[in-house]
C-alpha cells in the first residue's frame, strides 16, 4: 500500500456554492477544483494531498448536496458525495456565512453525525466585520442531542 493511501482522508461537503472547492484549492495550494458562480460544476470527487502545520492528509472535494436530485446526473453526484463521506476519517461541513441556516443544513448535520466520524463545521464568507456578526447563528448547529450523536462536533469558523 502506498504512503498516499495510508494518509487519513478529509471529505469536504455542503450545499452547492458554499465554498467547498475554494477550501479544497486553498488546502492543496493548487487551483485544481473549478470555482464558478453556477451550481453543479463539481460533479466528481477531486482528491489532493495536504501538508498543514506539519500534518499530512488527503482531502476530497465533492459536489453540492441537494435535497431532491432532479435528474440522473445529479443523482450520481449525490452518490459520489456519499462515497466520499463513507471513505473519509473526518468530514468538513462547509456553510455559507452570508446565508441563514436552512432546514437542509440541519438535516445534513444530522446525516453527517450518523457516519459516526468527527465533523468540522467551516463557515465561509465571513470576510468583513459586518458578516462576522452572523457567526453566532451557526452555533445552533451544535444543539444536536449528544445522546443521539455521541461524537463531539468540532467548530471552525473559517474565513476563506
Amino acid at each position: 500500500m502506498s504512503k498516499k493511501k495510508q494518509l487519513p482522508l478529509v471529505a469536504i461537503c455542503g450545499r452547492p456554492n458554499v465554498g467547498k472547492s475554494t477550501l479544497y484549492n486553498r488546502l492543496t495550494g493548487r487551483q485544481r477544483a473549478i470555482i464558478h458562480a453556477d451550481a453543479g460544476i463539481t460533479r466528481d470527487r477531486h482528491y489532493g494531498t495536504v501538508e498543514w502545520e506539519g500534518h499530512h492528509f488527503r482531502v476530497v472535494d465533492t459536489g453540492g448536496i441537494v435535497e431532491a436530485p432532479d435528474d440522473s446526473i445529479v443523482q450520481k453526484m449525490q452518490e459520489q458525495v456519499r462515497l466520499a463521506l463513507e471513505e473519509a476519517q473526518v468530514i468538513v461541513l462547509v456553510l455559507d456565512g452570508q446565508q441563514p441556516l436552512t432546514r437542509i443544513d440541519l438535516e445534513l448535520r444530522d446525516e453527517l453525525f450518523r457516519y459516526n466520524k468527527p465533523v468540522v463545521v467551516a463557515v465561509n464568507k465571513l470576510d468583513n466585520p459586518k458578516m462576522t456578526e452572523n457567526r453566532h447563528e451557526f452555533h445552533s448547529l451544535a444543539s444536536a442531542n449528544p445522546l443521539r450523536f455521541p461524537r463531539a462536533m468540532h467548530w471552525v469558523l473559517a474565513i476563506f
